[in-house]
């Protein structure tokens, strides 16, 4: 059988990181998985949608699919955007972030942290953030 995949199509608009949060919660518990990589993974979620959002300058929607594997969830994040180099972006200073009235910037650091594997794909067509989340 293959893994279950559950696939979701948000459009910009505000808010929507919480219905991909409210989907992967669902799957984390039909996963097994605890509390504690629940929340990690809806963070995580809620910084890419967020990013693929603001960033990407797409008027499209985004996509994502939650891929049910027997001890890993695979989340991959798409959009039809500008894309963007994940190398050549600057990780904040936290020294500067702490008196600067900017505090933003900490979306892909904030994944890595979250997730066990982060990986960014760009193409003419858009972006893709794959994460992975094992039990």
């Amino acid at each position: 059988m293959t893994n279950p995949t559950v696939e979701l199509t948000l459009p910009v608009m505000e808010d929507m990181e919480l219905a991909a949060t409210k989907t992967a919660e669902v799957v984390a518990k039909r996963m097994g998985l605890d509390e504690m990589k629940t929340a990690e993974i809806s963070m995580a979620l809620i910084e890419a949608c967020i990013n693929a959002f603001e960033h990407s300058k797409t008027k499209d929607n985004i996509f994502i699919h939650y891929i049910i594997e027997e001890e890993t969830l695979v989340i991959k994040v798409g959009d039809r955007g500008i894309g963007f180099d994940s190398e050549v972006v600057a990780i904040p200073n936290i020294d500067e972030k702490i008196n600067s009235s900017n505090k933003r910037g900490w979306g892909l650091q904030l994944m890595k942290e979250l997730m066990d594997t982060v990986e960014f794909e760009t193409t003419a067509d858009g972006t893709t953030v794959t994460m992975t989340k094992t039990k």
